[in-house]
C-alpha cells in the first residue's frame, strides 16, 4: 500500500432496534450482521470491513444501548457498546427520524466527552409521511451536541446511504490497510452459521425466549457435496426447551430448514444441519457461562 491510503474504524452506536445492523449489511452490500423487528439482537462487537480503492472502512456493530441492565448479559452488551465508543476514529450515532426517547439521550450523554468527530445520522426517514418533520428534529438535536454532520437516510431501502460513506472517508486517518482486502467481517464461520440460526430462533418464537437462547456450531464438516453441520440450541428452562421444540419438532424443523437454506447461499453448497436443544438454567445471569458458551 503506498502513502495515500487511509483506514480507520467507525463505531455505529445507537439504542436498540434503530438499524444498525441493517445499515452495516445496506453498506457491504451483503448480509452479515442479523437482523430482526426485536431489539437486542445484536449481542456482540461485529466488525465490518469495505475496501474501496485508497480507503478502507472498519465498521463496528455493537449492541444497542440501553439504561435497563437487568441481566448480566444486558450488562456486558452495555459495556461491549460503550468500549467501541473509545476505539472509534470517527462516531455513527443513529437515531429514528420517528421517535426520540431516554435512551437515545443516554447514548448522547455518553459521547459528550468524546474527542473524534460525531456525525447523527437520522434513520427509518422512509417512514415519515412530511419529511418536513425532519428539519424540527434536526434543529432540536444540534441544541444538545456539536455533531460534525448530520445525514438523514433510509437503511432499509439506501437512500443516501453513499452520502454518508462519502463523509466518512474525509475523517479516516491515512494509514495501511489493517484487513486484506478481500476480507468483508472478522467473524468466523462458524459465529456466521451460529447467528444464522439464532436468526430464525428469534423469528419464530416470543416473549422470552430469544433472549434466552444461545446457539453454539459443535462440528462442521466440509465434504465435497455436502457440508454437514451440527450445531446446539441453549436455553434456561425446560419451559423454553419445549417451545423451541414445537408441536411434534414442528417448530425447530421450520427453524432448521430457513437456517440450511440460507447457509446454502452463504456457502454455495448443499448443507445437512441437525439442531439439538439443550438447557443451561440461567445461563444469561453468569458472565462465565456466556464466556464459556461462545459468547463474544
Amino acid at each position: 500500500m503506498n502513502e495515500a491510503t487511509r483506514c480507520g474504524y467507525i463505531a455505529i452506536v445507537g439504542r436498540p432496534n434503530v438499524g444498525k445492523s441493517t445499515l452495516l449489511n445496506c453498506i457491504l452490500g451483503k448480509k452479515v450482521s442479523i437482523t430482526s423487528p426485536k431489539p437486542q439482537t445484536t449481542r456482540g462487537q461485529l466488525i465490518g470491513i469495505k475496501t474501496v480503492d485508497d480507503a478502507q472502512f472498519v465498521y463496528i456493530d455493537t449492541p444497542g444501548l440501553h439504561d435497563a441492565e437487568k441481566r448480566a448479559m444486558n450488562k456486558y452488551m452495555n459495556r461491549l457498546a460503550s468500549s467501541s465508543i473509545g476505539d472509534a476514529d470517527v462516531i455513527v450515532f443513529m437515531i429514528e427520524a420517528t421517535r426520540w426517547d431516554k435512551d437515545d439521550q443516554s447514548v448522547l450523554d455518553k459521547l459528550q466527552d468524546v474527542k473524534v468527530p460525531v456525525i447523527l445520522v437520522i434513520n427509518k426517514i422512509d417512514a415519515l409521511k412530511d419529511k418536513s418533520q425532519v428539519l424540527p428534529l434536526m434543529e432540536k438535536l444540534t441544541a444538545k451536541f456539536s455533531f460534525t454532520d448530520i445525514v438523514p437516510l433510509s437503511a432499509k431501502n439506501a437512500d443516501n446511504v453513499s452520502l454518508l460513506e462519502d463523509l466518512l472517508k474525509k475523517f479516516l486517518p491515512e494509514g495501511p490497510f489493517l484487513f486484506p482486502e478481500d476480507q468483508v467481517t472478522d467473524k468466523s464461520l462458524n459465529f456466521q452459521l451460529a447467528e444464522i440460526i439464532r436468526e430464525k430462533l428469534i423469528f419464530a418464537t416470543d416473549q422470552e425466549v430469544p433472549y434466552s437462547s444461545m446457539v453454539e456450531i459443535e462440528n462442521y464438516v466440509a465434504g465435497e457435496k455436502l457440508i454437514e453441520v451440527s450445531a446446539i440450541i441453549w436455553v434456561e428452562r425446560e419451559g423454553q426447551k419445549a417451545i423451541v421444540i414445537g408441536k411434534k419438532g414442528e417448530l425447530l424443523k421450520k427453524i432448521g430448514t430457513q437456517a440450511r437454506k440460507e447457509m446454502e447461499v452463504l456457502l454455495n453448497q448443499k448443507v445437512f444441519l441437525r439442531l439439538w436443544v439443550k438447557v443451561k438454567e440461567n445461563w444469561t445471569e453468569n458472565e462465565k457461562d456466556f464466556r464459556d458458551m461462545g459468547f463474544e
